[in-house]
């Protein structure tokens, strides 16, 4: 798994300050929900995503090296994968996210793999 799947892109336009809770997030073929909660912490950044009723009610976790920019004026944030590989991911698991390397190694291989 890369590393790099666990920051931002230095072109996605994301600053360390950002508040991105609230955020309106936009697969490559559509919206697929809000930023729930995120992490700015080095090496280990990303976004939770509330998907709503598109998948219902479902969390899904992204790795910040799938976001390819940040509008803040529009809150927005832009991520490089489409909204059947964002269902078809990995469940989000609110109590291994923080702590368990094997569970953000699954998400950064499948991430990471350019599904």
């Amino acid at each position: 798994m890369s590393e790099s799947m666990w920051a931002y892109v230095p072109t996605s336009g994301h600053t360390r300050d950002d508040d991105l809770a609230g955020y309106h997030v936009e697969a490559t073929d559509g919206p697929i929900g809000k930023v729930d909660k995120y992490s700015n912490e080095v090496g280990s950044q990303y976004i939770v995503v509330d998907t709503g009723v598109w998948i219902f009610g479902r969390e899904v976790m992204l790795p910040a090296g799938t976001i390819t920019s940040v509008d803040n004026q529009a809150k927005k944030v832009y991520v490089s994968r489409t909204k059947e590989e964002i269902k078809a991911s990995p469940e989000f698991d609110k109590k291994k996210h923080l702590g368990d390397p094997a569970y953000r190694d699954q998400l950064g291989g499948y991430y990471g793999s350019g599904h």
